[in-house]
C-alpha cells in the first residue's frame, strides 16, 4: 500500500490542474469564416486541440480516413502534433475529432456538412465525403492563423465552440487558370488548386490552348506541342503537360475535390494549332508562332474533313483522360470565321464532344448555334445578347462576367498588373453583386453557378497570380456558397480584412485594397 500513495498522489495533482485548465471563452459568431456558413450558432466556450487530439472515423471507410490523413497534413507542419487515427464503430461521442458519415444529412446536399464543437469534442457529419473535406476546411479557418505556416508555431490551438449547419448555393464554384499566355507548371498549377480548396471552390477550369500556345501533349498530333507548345506572351519558351502530368493534376484536384473543366479553344484562338499543322489552314499553309495579345485574327478551316478529324482526335484524347463531366470548347472571338461556317463548326464539334460521352460548355458565344440542353453558355460579355440566347434554347448559364469577375482586370489605374477593357474591378465591385441579379432575363433557375476566369496576358510567376487572385478569389467563393440574404459588403471587408495574418503566414502576395479594413488577428489565451 506504501508504493501506491505516491501514485495516488501524482494521479490526484494531475486531476486537480486538469480541473483547474477551463476552456477558454470564445465566440464563433466573431470568427472570419468564408465563405460565411448558411447556421450558425455560438455557445461561448472553446476546444483545445493539443498532441493528445485523436481523430476518430468509422471502422472500414476509406473515404473518411483519407479525409482525415488531408486534415492531419494541414495542421501538422504548424502545431508540430502528428494525431493518431483510430477507427471506431460509433465515433461520435468519443473524446477528440470525430468525422462521420450520415445519410441522415442527405438534406445537406452532398457538400454540406454539420459541425458541433465542445470543449470535449469536435463531431464533423456529412452525407458525403465531400460534406467531410468542405467541414474539414471551417475547421482550418476556425484555428489560429498560424495554423497556415509551414513552420512550428507555439499554441494553444483553440477553436470556438458551437454548431454549424452548411451547405452550398450553387453546386459549380469555380475558378479558370490561363496557363496559355505565360506557362504554369504542375507545381504552380497545385498550388491554384491548393488556394481553391482552401475557399469551397469544387471546379478548376484550365485554358489549355490558345493563339500563344497548346499545352497538352495529344499523341495522335505530336507536332501540338513540338511545335505549338514552344511559344507564349512575349516570346518566352512556353511549355506544356504530358498526358501523365495532367492526369496528376486531375488526381490531385480530384483528392480535393475539384472538378477539372479543360479547354479546347476553337474555331478561333488557334494559332498555335495552325503554325503545327498546315493542313488546319483553309490555304494549306502553317502560320508563324504568335507571342502577342491580339485577338480575333485566327480560324480552323470549317470547311476541311481534316479538321473534324483533327477535333475528334483530340477530345477523344482528353476525354480519356479527363473524368469530369464537361469539355470546354470555347468558341469565343472567332472573328475570323464567317457566322454560317460558326455556326455549323460549333453544331459539329458539339455532336463530337457527345460521342465521347461529354458534354459541352463554351464561351456564351457558342448559343449562336443550336445547342444541346445539356450544354452550358459561359456569360462573359459585356453584352449579354449571347448568354440570352442560351437560355431560350434551355441551356444552362455560368456566371462569368467580366465587369465582375474577372480577375485579370486591374483594381485601379495605378495597379501594375492586369488588363482594364472590362473596366477596373476593386475588390468591392468583385463582391457586391449577384448572380442572379446580374442580367435581366437570367433567373437563378438558369444558372449553374459562378466561375472567375484569370487569363495570363499580364502575368508571369505565383506571385502574379496571388496578386490578381488575392483577394477578390475568397469574394466569389462566398457568392457561389453563401444565401445572398447573409451577404453584406460591410460586414465581409471586415470578415476579409481578419484573413491578413492568415495570408502572411502562408506569404501570399495579396492585394492591400484601401476599401478593406486590414487587421492582425488576435489569439486568444489559455487560462489556469
Amino acid at each position: 500500500m506504501t508504493k501506491l500513495k505516491p501514485l495516488l498522489f501524482v494521479l490526484f495533482i494531475a486531476l486537480v490542474f486538469t480541473s483547474c485548465k477551463e476552456p477558454v471563452p470564445m465566440d464563433l459568431a466573431k470568427e472570419n469564416l468564408i465563405p460565411k456558413p448558411v447556421k450558425l450558432e455560438a455557445t461561448g466556450s472553446s476546444f483545445e486541440w493539443n498532441k493528445h487530439t485523436q481523430i476518430h472515423i468509422q471502422t472500414g471507410n476509406e473515404e473518411a480516413k483519407k479525409i482525415a490523413n488531408h486534415l492531419v497534413e494541414l495542421i501538422a507542419p504548424a502545431t508540430g502534433f502528428q494525431p493518431k487515427i483510430k477507427e471506431l464503430k460509433t465515433p461520435l461521442g468519443s473524446r477528440g475529432i470525430s468525422l462521420m458519415l450520415d445519410d441522415k444529412f442527405e438534406k445537406l446536399g452532398k457538400e454540406g456538412y454539420n459541425l458541433t464543437i465542445d470543449p470535449r469534442k469536435i463531431s464533423l457529419q456529412a452525407y458525403k465525403a465531400e460534406g467531410l473535406y468542405r467541414g474539414i476546411q471551417t475547421i482550418r479557418q476556425l484555428l489560429p492563423a498560424k495554423i497556415e505556416s509551414k513552420k512550428k508555431q507555439e499554441g494553444p490551438w483553440l477553436i470556438a465552440s458551437g454548431n454549424i449547419e452548411d451547405y452550398p448555393q450553387y453546386g459549380y464554384r469555380g475558378a479558370m487558370l490561363d496557363v496559355v499566355r505565360h506557362f504554369f507548371d504542375v507545381d504552380e498549377v497545385k498550388q491554384y488548386i491548393d488556394y481553391l480548396a482552401a475557399y469551397k471552390m469544387n471546379v478548376l477550369h484550365l485554358h489549355l490552348t490558345d493563339d500563344q500556345g497548346w499545352r497538352l501533349e495529344i499523341k495522335s498530333w505530336p507536332k501540338l506541342t513540338e511545335i505549338g507548345g514552344k511559344t507564349e506572351v512575349g516570346g518566352g519558351e512556353g511549355g506544356f503537360y504530358t498526358q501523365e502530368q495532367y492526369k496528376e493534376i486531375v488526381q490531385y484536384a480530384a483528392d480535393r475535390f475539384i472538378t477539372i473543366v479543360p479547354e479546347i479553344d476553337m474555331p478561333g484562338h488557334t494559332n498555335a494549332a495552325l503554325a503545327s499543322y498546315a493542313e488546319l489552314n483553309a490555304d494549306g499553309k502553317a502560320r508563324k508562332a504568335y507571342t502577342g495579345t491580339r485577338v480575333g485574327f485566327s480560324t480552323l478551316a470549317t470547311n476541311k474533313e481534316i479538321t473534324y478529324k483533327f477535333i475528334d482526335d483530340v477530345i477523344r484524347e482528353l476525354a480519356a483522360l479527363t473524368p469530369g463531366e464537361y469539355i470546354h470548347i470555347g468558341g469565343d472571338e472567332s472573328h475570323a470565321t464567317k457566322k454560317k461556317d460558326y455556326i455549323k463548326f460549333i453544331e459539329r464539334v458539339q455532336k463530337i464532344v457527345l460521342a465521347h460521352n461529354k458534354k459541352v460548355m463554351g464561351w456564351a458565344d457558342i448559343a449562336a448555334a443550336e445547342l444541346d440542353k445539356s450544354a452550358v453558355a459561359q456569360f462573359w460579355q459585356t453584352k449579354p445578347k449571347n448568354a440570352l440566347k442560351a437560355v431560350e434554347q434551355d441551356v444552362k448559364i455560368l456566371m462569368s462576367p467580366a465587369t465582375r469577375a474577372y480577375m485579370d482586370m486591374q483594381y485601379d489605374s495605378i495597379s501594375p498588373l492586369g488588363l482594364h477593357w472590362a473596366g477596373y474591378l476593386e475588390v468591392d465591385k468583385a463582391y457586391n453583386w449577384t448572380l442572379e441579379g446580374n442580367v435581366e432575363g437570367i433567373d437563378k433557375e438558369d444558372i449553374i453557378g459562378i466561375e472567375a476566369p484569370l487569363w495570363a496576358e499580364t502575368i508571369e510567376t505565383m506571385d502574379d497570380i496571388e496578386y490578381l487572385t488575392f483577394p477578390r478569389l475568397l469574394g466569389y467563393a462566398e457568392l457561389g456558397w453563401s444565401p445572398d440574404q447573409n451577404n453584406s459588403w460591410d460586414e465581409y471587408k471586415v470578415r476579409l480584412g481578419k484573413q491578413k495574418t492568415r495570408f502572411e503566414f502562408q506569404e501570399i502576395n495579396y492585394y492591400q485594397s484601401k476599401l478593406v479594413p486590414w487587421a492582425e488577428e488576435k489569439q486568444a489565451e489559455m487560462k489556469e
